[in-house]
């Protein structure tokens, strides 16, 4: 059952509050496609937790506690840089920017159809 034109726009607008309002939160939930991994930097962050691991191991062998803690701390700097996601977005995307009309016409039209389907099977189940 298709949304009436009163429906539509009412969504139309929930969207744009939440695109106008809580910019970050939409850009975080809704994740950028297209990215490509930061290789530079998962190297980086390997290099460094292998030295931390190292360092770590030096400072138990020698018993130096600050040798121990300074491996551990290159070790999690290591970790955290090459798991977290680059900054830089899709190609030509600029980042907190709201979709273009017809990017957000199509994608709703996809979620919309999946929900109806649902809906469709879940009506079925229950006959």
């Amino acid at each position: 059952m298709p949304l009436s034109e009163q429906e539509q726009r009412l969504l139309e607008e929930m969207e744009r509050n939440l695109y106008r309002n809580d910019a970050d939160f939409v850009h975080a939930v809704g994740g950028v496609r297209g990215r490509r991994p930061n290789y530079r930097a998962i190297v980086l962050g390997v290099l460094l937790a292998v030295a931390g691991v190292g360092a770590l191991i030096a400072g138990v062998a020698l018993q130096l506690l600050i040798v121990g803690i300074i491996g551990f701390a290159l070790m999690f700097a290591g970790v955290l840089i090459a798991i977290t996601p680059s900054k830089r977005g899709a190609p030509g995307a600029v980042p907190g920017a709201p979709q273009t009309a017809a990017k957000m016409q199509r994608s709703r039209g996809g979620f919309m159809d999946r929900l109806n389907e649902r809906w469709d099977r879940r009506q079925e189940g229950r006959d």
